[in-house]
Order: C-alpha cells, then sequence, then structure tokens
C-alpha cells in the first residue's frame, strides 16, 4: 500500500514568484499538500519563466529549468486580476484553502482586495504567510530586493571575498536557498497551531531577517566583543591549512580543513612527512595560522598532483575533513546522491524528462514523492476550475471569453 504523505489534505493558494516563495511552497507540495499556483501573464507572471537556463537553449515560458525547479507538484492557474470576475475565482478558492502564500513588495495584495484581515472574512481560519524583503512597517518596508540584493542587506557580502578586494558576494541569490527552510518551518507551526486552537494567523516573515542567521558568528561577535568581522578570502579564523587546494585536471579542486594539532599530524602523514611539515613555524595551530601564506602553497604542490576525489578519500581515511569542490556534473554522477537518489526525473509537457532536486530529507512514515512536473503557464486552469471549484464547462468557457485567464 502507498505511504500517505505528511500534508495529504492541505490546501495551497501561492501568489509568490522568483525564488523564496515559491521554494515555500514547494517544500509544502513536496509533502503531499496541493498547491495552487496562481501566475497572470500580463501583470504578475513569474520571472523565472524568462530566466535561463532553457532546455536544449531554446527560450519559452515553459522551457526555464530554473522555474522548472522551484515548482514541480503544483497546479498552475493563470488570472487577471485586474479583473472582478478573476478576483472571485481567488476568493472561491481561498475559502476552500488552509494556506495562501505570497512574496510581494507590501501593499501589492491589499490593492487587490485579498489582504489577510479581507481573506478572514471569506476563511475565518485561513492562514497567510507574506515573505517580503524587509517585512511590514519600518522606514524600508516598501523597498523590494531579490536575493542578489538580499545577501548584501543582511551582510553575507561583507564577509564574502579576499580581504584586500571588494565584497564579491555568493553565487546567484544565496538568500534564496535559506530563507524558505525558515518559511516553511512557520507554516507547519501555524498549521499545528490551528489544528489545536480551531484559529489561523499572519504570518509576517521578512527575507532580511531570516536571511541574517546566514552570518554564523558575525552578529555575536560585535555584540560581545564590538570586533566586526570582515573578508577572508578562504581562510577561517580557527584552521590552517584551510581552502580549496588545486588538484589534477581542468579547474579541478579539493577544499581541506585542518583544525587541531591531530588533525595536522594525520595530514602530513598523508602527505608523507615532507620537510617542511616539520618546521617549527608550523607545529601548532597558532603559528599554521601565522604562516598561512607560505603553508596554503606547500598543500597546492602536493594536492596537484592527485584528482580531488583521490585527495579527499585520502584524508578522510586519515580523518581530516575534505571534500571535491564539485559542478554540476560532478553532483550529477556523485555515488552518494545517486545511493539516495536525490535527483526526480519528471516528464515535462514541453522539456521532456528533467531532473528534479528532492527533498534532503527522507520520512519514514509519509515519504515526499514526486506527483507532477513544474506547471506550464495555463496548464490546470480548466482543472481547477471544473474538478477543484465545480463550475460548469459552461462557466469556464464564458470565463475564458471574458479574457479572466490572462
Amino acid at each position: 500500500m502507498e505511504k500517505k504523505m505528511a500534508l495529504e489534505g492541505v490546501r495551497v493558494v501561492d501568489f509568490s514568484w522568483y525564488g523564496v516563495g515559491p521554494q515555500t511552497a514547494r517544500h509544502l507540495a513536496d509533502n503531499g499538500a496541493e498547491v495552487i499556483r496562481v501566475e497572470s501573464a500580463s501583470s504578475n507572471m513569474d520571472g523565472l519563466r524568462v530566466s535561463g537556463p532553457f532546455r536544449d537553449g531554446i527560450p519559452g515560458l515553459n522551457r526555464s529549468g530554473y522555474f522548472a525547479n522551484q515548482n514541480p507538484n503544483k497546479y498552475g492557474l493563470t488570472l487577471n486580476l485586474k479583473l472582478p470576475r478573476a478576483i472571485e475565482i481567488v476568493r472561491m478558492l481561498v475559502a476552500r484553502a488552509d494556506v495562501v502564500t505570497e512574496s510581494f513588495t507590501g501593499g501589492v495584495m491589499e490593492r487587490f482586495g485579498l489582504a489577510y484581515d479581507d481573506l478572514r472574512k471569506i476563511k475565518l481560519d485561513i492562514i497567510m504567510i507574506s515573505m517580503s524583503s524587509q517585512g511590514r512597517g519600518g522606514p524600508y518596508s516598501h523597498h523590494n530586493a531579490f536575493g542578489h540584493v538580499q545577501q548584501a542587506l543582511c551582510g553575507v557580502n561583507h564577509l564574502t571575498g579576499w580581504p584586500d578586494g571588494e565584497p564579491v558576494g555568493a553565487y546567484g541569490p544565496y538568500t534564496d536557498w535559506f530563507v524558505p527552510h525558515v518559511a516553511a518551518a512557520v507554516v507547519l507551526a501555524s498549521l499545528d497551531y490551528r489544528r489545536r486552537t480551531g484559529k489561523g494567523q499572519y504570518i509576517d516573515l521578512s527575507q532580511l531577517e531570516a536571511g541574517i542567521h546566514c552570518l554564523e558568528t558575525a552578529i555575536l561577535d560585535y555584540t560581545v566583543n564590538g570586533r566586526e568581522q570582515c573578508r577572508m578570502g578562504n581562510r577561517h579564523p580557527c584552521s590552517s591549512p584551510h581552502g580549496a587546494y588545486r588538484c589534477q585536471g581542468e579547474d579541478r579542486w579539493c577544499a581541506i580543513a585542518v583544525f587541531t594539532d591531530e588533525e595536522w599530524e594525520n595530514f602530513c602523514r598523508v602527505l608523507g612527512n615532507p620537510l617542511w611539515s616539520r618546521q617549527s613555524r608550523f607545529a601548532n595551530l597558532s603559528g599554521r595560522l601565522e604562516n598561512a601564506d607560505e603553508l596554503d602553497p606547500l598543500v597546492g604542490e602536493w594536492t596537484v598532483n592527485y584528482s580531488p576525489e583521490q585527495v579527499m578519500e585520502m584524508m578522510q581515511t586519515a580523518g581530516v575533513a575534505a571534500g571535491v569542490t564539485k559542478n554540476a556534473k560532478d553532483l550529477h554522477e556523485d555515488p552518494q546522491l545517486k545511493h539516495r537518489n536525490h535527483y526526480w526525473v519528471l516528464n515535462h509537457p514541453e522539456m521532456g524528462p528533467s531532473t528534479y532536486d528532492r527533498p534532503a530529507y527522507r520520512l519514514s512514515r509519509t515519504p515526499s514523492q514526486p506527483r507532477m512536473p513544474a506547471p506550464c503557464l495555463g496548464e490546470h486552469n480548466e482543472f481547477v476550475c471544473t474538478q477543484l471549484l465545480g463550475m460548469s464547462d459552461e462557466e469556464f468557457v464564458g470565463l475564458m471569453a471574458e479574457e479572466v485567464f490572462d
């Protein structure tokens, strides 16, 4: 018998776009929630639909790998929210929903008449989460920000780069991959609260405040020690050698981190105890930290003779933390990920069979399951209206004639 998923029976109306909101709703969808993704080709179409990479290099609204990986297991509904009849459809959906998600700048949902107070009049116990850049209220609550900007606002860029260089930021919209985990957890907490009390609630999530949690010890270091941490490149204040070292092959690297003197002894044995490893300046951690500029090239002279996989295996066997600096090809061929079936293969109507990241966790009693690929624009208009909302075919056709589905 097929096991049920954890969130079966939960219905989500998802108005979010780009990164944080769609990924939050995806966490719910992957665990069985029925998520209805609301878009509009003319006013609030998700910009990821026109963001590459595109399958086979052919641009198209339904060919973005970026969009596809954020939105599997969802139904796609297009509505022109400028039309009263479209708002009526939204109200019908809310009346049958448990959660409403949105990630617009403050004021957008209010202009549509879909603020939390409006939705409570439709369904008293509805849960709504707003995931704006900096939360509601305050001098900057009206500011827009994508993840590339958000990582600067929350301090990540200040810590990323080389000591003598400018802030470079992390690859891509860094906070977009972190904030959804916070948002999904809060939604689950609200569903549990409603289960116990019968009451819904409004969640005002600030992407900025969630992103600050990426900073590790920087905030504590400032509040306790008055010290402002800054860029260190690949260095670490408590580890040396610490960095990504060139290996055999084109642009192949392995990251190594040595924290203790015991790990240093194990590291040196792997290298064959070269003469330079016995120098007094490298005898303890403080000396290795002080002389990191001289130590790192010596490590690189050894690693360049081996593949990154060989370096990782030798170091890990000796009890030294090390890992291949992987590219996308490595990740798709990784034996550990293959063993855990990390990638779902779903057959998209336009892109064909494509891989999707699956959740990083495995629930033994309620395992997540792939059900359908990301929706094409407006793919499920008829299904949502006739099957989920119970409209007649005549009523649906009439709405099409009025251009409600945009």
